[in-house]
């Protein structure tokens, strides 16, 4: 079968709601709409680890990211990082289109526009460092599937594009 050879990079929660924290939950498992619009265009997805749920688990309570910003979480979040570059790296380097990456809006790590989440400062850092360049995206702190989420899948469209 032939592949797209197409990838975006997500956040975890965007495949996996049930690691968000207690009561910011917006979906049962998945945000659907924005998975069946990756699907519809043939575009892979790259889960990206949860830095909030490796260094608290499931039973943590909502915190800000000035509570997040402690040596030990940042360096767990340098660490993914680095990962993480090395998968990007390893896509492009085997003739892949790393489309972007998307993000979630106001998240203390995982927030790309505005104040940057802790994990998206090192991750993008850490791009930086290696002269990749990539397409951004947040996924809005109201967003749910839906008709409430019909703006941003037409956004999230030409995104992907």
């Amino acid at each position: 079968m032939e592949r797209s050879k197409k990838i975006v990079l997500v956040s975890h929660c965007i495949l996996n709601q049930n690691t968000v924290v207690n009561p910011l939950a917006r979906a049962k498992g998945a945000y659907v709409d924005i998975v069946t619009e990756l699907m519809k265009k043939g575009i892979g997805i790259h889960q990206l680890p949860c830095p909030e749920y490796r260094y608290l688990g499931l039973k943590r309570d909502p915190m800000t990211k000035e509570q997040y910003e402690t040596e030990a979480f940042r360096s767990l979040n340098k660490n993914i990082s680095k990962d993480a570059v090395n998968i990007v790296k390893e896509y492009i380097n085997s003739g892949y289109d790393v489309i972007g990456i998307v993000g979630i809006n106001e998240s203390p790590t995982c927030s790309i526009n505005g104040e940057k989440g802790i994990f998206m400062e090192e991750l993008l850092q850490a791009l930086e460092k290696e002269d990749i360049k990539l397409k951004l995206i947040d996924v809005p702190s109201d967003y749910y599937d839906g008709v409430q989420g019909e703006s941003f899948i037409k956004i999230f469209s030409d995104f992907i594009k």
